[in-house]
């Protein structure tokens, strides 16, 4: 009997493919970057086909590595980088323009255009989301409307819309499934989270035609099988979310009240709400964290745009360090004495500020200002950001209590350093847990709890283990201090007033 779970995790700047074992530990990695684009200033672009030769790469060097076979693969579980759109032509599978990444921000003047029209609330309502060009629906319209031919094919029916995980599901069932799941659906604006469906009168502001869309299965659900013609020939795709989803999953985070921050390329934070459908009044975004078997669990999600990529500024940018690993040394070396602010953003300001207009800026610059002290600052950001998202998710929520504790993972997180100034900053506890692949891990669970070769939601919560607790400690003071020194660096950088 195949016991082995493959999950492909498809992100920002990397495809994986990840083999787990019966006991959820990892037995092989496949993994390889592909190119960003950045066509314009504010502009985002991957290729669709260098994704798609990246998972099928990955995917051959995983099982390489662990010496399997697509016998030994029980099921799929595919986890993906949320917002970014793919629009392909149903005949012949290919994409009518590069994939319109999460991060991009071509479409501020539409968004502008339909809060002006008074439209925000309504969006807000049936999809918990605000009008911002980090969704997928305005991106969409921009692609119907600048990609020549591309409407007339698409209210024809000729085309199709996908996060990336339907377009590599209907690539790994040879066009025969155009589907996703209700977590990526939440992200598009065209999806009512309350009533679980796509809303006709989101579609019709948009000018998005209905037949794009793909159906929209549950989170562990029959989302097909890969056809002959791939190195997974016949095996099922049983799990699919989108990786913030995925990682609140593969964190355990089940019970309402329980909160995971995932620090990857931009920084993301989740905290279960339960059934209850909670509207922030935080600028937050209520979203949906998962379903199973037709129930909807739902979260509070905050959205920092630059975490990692701050990091990588300082590598590719600055060129102040040639690896991740040195920021925390550096930040380690920083003169106490200096105070530097930066404010990263270099896509605008994502939760609860919501600023697409601005821009990153860095504060309190002297003389004797180094890379130290702007490595430090840089890693700062990261921490005062996910305070200003715990702030508002306890302003939102009353089940979430001020002794939250957060469970984190991504790659910031192992850094020490950054680990223990973050619970500095939250004044809270902090865990990090002994897998960090648990973006991959919630995928893999959702496809390997479907196809019964992996344990339930409770017996599968208990195996979560913790690799270390960071505790506060810091005197009051000077987390007030820090803080009131970041708020003032924060409002001098919006382009509109505060949150």
């Amino acid at each position: 009997m195949a016991k082995y779970v493959l999950a492909i995790d498809q992100g920002t700047t990397s495809s994986r493919a990840i083999i787990f074992g019966q006991d959820q530990s990892i037995v092989a990695v496949g993994q390889k970057e592909f190119a960003q684009h950045f066509p314009q200033s504010g502009w985002v672009e991957h290729d669709p086909e260098e994704i798609w030769a990246t998972v099928e790469w990955s995917i051959d060097q995983a099982l390489q590595k662990a010496g399997l076979a697509a016998a030994d693969i029980a099921t799929i579980g595919i986890t993906n980088q949320r917002e970014t759109v793919v629009v392909w032509d149903r005949e012949s599978g290919e994409a009518i323009f590069n994939a319109i990444v999460w991060q991009d921000r071509r479409t501020v003047d539409l968004c502008s255009s339909l809060k002006e029209d008074g439209l925000e609330p309504l969006f807000t309502k049936k999809t918990g989301l605000l009008l911002d060009p980090y969704f997928s629906g305005t991106k969409i319209r921009w692609l119907l409307d600048n990609v020549d031919g591309a409407r007339g094919k698409a209210e024809r029916g000729e085309l199709c819309f996908g996060t990336v995980d339907s377009f590599l599901i209907w690539r790994l069932t040879g066009g025969k499934r155009h589907v996703t799941d209700a977590t990526n659906a939440s992200r598009t604006l065209m999806y009512n989270i309350a009533d679980n469906c796509w809303d006709e009168d989101l579609l019709t502001i948009l000018q998005v035609p209905a037949s794009m869309l793909p159906q929209v299965l549950d989170s562990a659900d029959d989302f097909g099988e890969v056809t002959q013609d791939h190195a997974l020939a016949g095996t099922p795709i049983l799990g699919v979310a989108g990786d913030q989803q995925a990682a609140t999953i593969g964190n355990a985070c089940f019970d309402a009240g329980m909160m995971k921050v995932t620090y990857g390329t931009g920084c993301f934070s989740l905290l279960n709400t339960g059934s209850e459908l909670v509207h922030s009044t935080n600028r937050l975004l209520s979203t949906i964290a998962y379903r199973l078997d037709g129930k909807t669990t739902y979260a509070l999600e905050g959205s920092i745009f630059v975490a990692g990529a701050g990091v990588q500024w300082l590598r590719d940018g600055l060129g102040i360090i040639e690896s991740a690993e040195q920021t925390g040394e550096l930040a380690a070396a920083a003169d106490p004495e200096q105070h530097v602010y930066l404010v990263p953003a270099f896509v605008g300001l994502g939760a609860p500020y919501w600023d697409a207009e601005a821009r990153g800026a860095m504060f309190g610059l002297t003389r004797s200002t180094g890379p130290a002290e702007i490595a430090k600052a840089t890693l700062d950001a990261v921490c005062y950001q996910t305070h200003d998202l715990l702030i508002a998710k306890r302003g939102d929520w009353q089940g979430s209590k001020a002794e939250t504790v957060l469970r984190v993972d991504g790659g910031m997180v192992a850094s020490d350093w950054t680990m223990q100034r973050l619970a500095d900053i939250l004044g809270a506890p902090v865990d990090r847990p002994t897998i960090l692949e648990t973006t991959a891990l919630g995928a893999a669970w959702l496809a390997g709890h479907r196809a019964g070769v992996w344990p339930d939601m409770e017996t599968f919560a208990g195996n979560w283990a913790r690799d270390r607790r960071f505790e506060p400690n810091i005197d009051v003071a000077s987390r007030s201090a820090d803080l009131a020194g970041w708020k003032d660096a924060v409002q001098r950088t919006l382009t509109r007033s505060g949150p």
